[in-house]
Formats: structure tokens, C-alpha cells, sequence
């Protein structure tokens, strides 16, 4: 994906490092290595805020866009006004945006996400979802996963509106070679 300058420099520079314990703590933890770029994704079924479920069916034959984030990150904030954006864009279109929140209060990021104007789905199982998409220690850090359930990237750091509006484009059909 070609980006703007800014938005490399911003990945580079605006990257939040999290503690170490932060992504293995919880209940249900999964052992399994992340998805390397262009491999098969092995979603976890994760609860979410409004009670109901995200896994392997709700993401079949759909782009999803994943973004990790907590409710203390002005970056998050920024960066997920532009995925609320994109997740409105990309309604009816196959493209999904699913935020994992790394707070342990569910209230609150209910609270916070309802203040933020916040639509997109939004779960507190991160670890599952770690485990499975990226291993990095930085909020937040956006994955993406083409229509097929392949890892298509891994974009630590802020990124810029442009930026996110552009991965609509993982949810076009993929064009025969």
C-alpha cells in the first residue's frame, strides 16, 4: 500500500509501547503464532460489547479491518475517528471493522465509545485476537485481513484519514490474475 511520508514517519515516531503483560493477561488465553503476511487468518471467537459474537462465520468471505486500542490513547482516539469513518463507508460493501479494546472495564469503554460516536463493533478479548493477527506491543496497531482469510498487513501507529479510508480496497472482489 503506498502511503504518504507523514504516515510512514508517523508509524515510526507516534507508536505507543505497551507493557509486556498486557498481552497475555486474561482468561482464555491462545497459544497459537500469529499469521504471517498472505496466511491463512484462524479466528478466534471473541464476545463482544453488545453481547454477541464475532469468529469464523461473521468474518467468511469478508475483508475485516482490526484495530487495537484503549480508551487512555489520544493517537487511538484520533485514529479510530477515521475508522469509524471507514466503517460507515463500508457498510453493505463486505468490509468489516471490529475495535479490541485493551481496557478490562467493559462500562467504560461502552461509555467512551458511545462519547466518541463509535458504531463499529467493539470487543475486550484481545488476547485471542493477539495471539491470531499480531504479536506487536503498540496501540494502535491496525491488521488487515483480505476477503480469501489471508493477513494482508500489519500497521503499527496512528495512521492518517487518507490512509484508512484507502482499505475500502480489501473489500473490491479481487480481480483474476
Amino acid at each position: 500500500m503506498m502511503m504518504k511520508r507523514r504516515t510512514l514517519l508517523a508509524r515510526t515516531v507516534v507508536g505507543l509501547a505497551l507493557p509486556a503483560a498486557g498481552w497475555g493477561a486474561g482468561v482464555g488465553v491462545v497459544q497459537a503464532a500469529p499469521a504471517q503476511r498472505g496466511q491463512a487468518v484462524a479466528w478466534p471467537e471473541v464476545k463482544l460489547l453488545d453481547g454477541s459474537r464475532f469468529g469464523p462465520v461473521q468474518a467468511a468471505g469478508k475483508a475485516v479491518v482490526v484495530v487495537f486500542w484503549s480508551t487512555t490513547c489520544a493517537f487511538c482516539r484520533r485514529h479510530n475517528q477515521h475508522l469509524e469513518k471507514l466503517h460507515r463507508a463500508a457498510a453493505g460493501h463486505g468490509l468489516v471493522v471490529l475495535g479490541v479494546a485493551r481496557d478490562s472495564d467493559a462500562a467504560q469503554v461502552r461509555r467512551y465509545a458511545q462519547q466518541q460516536g463509535y458504531s463499529f463493533p467493539i470487543t475486550l478479548d484481545h488476547a485471542p485476537l493477539a495471539a491470531v493477527l499480531a504479536s506487536r506491543n503498540i496501540i494502535p496497531l491496525t491488521t488487515t485481513v483480505n476477503r480469501q482469510g489471508l493477513l494482508h498487513e500489519v500497521i503499527p501507529g496512528e495512521m492518517f484519514e487518507e490512509d484508512v479510508l484507502g482499505l475500502i480496497k480489501l473489500a473490491r472482489p479481487e480481480k483474476p490474475a
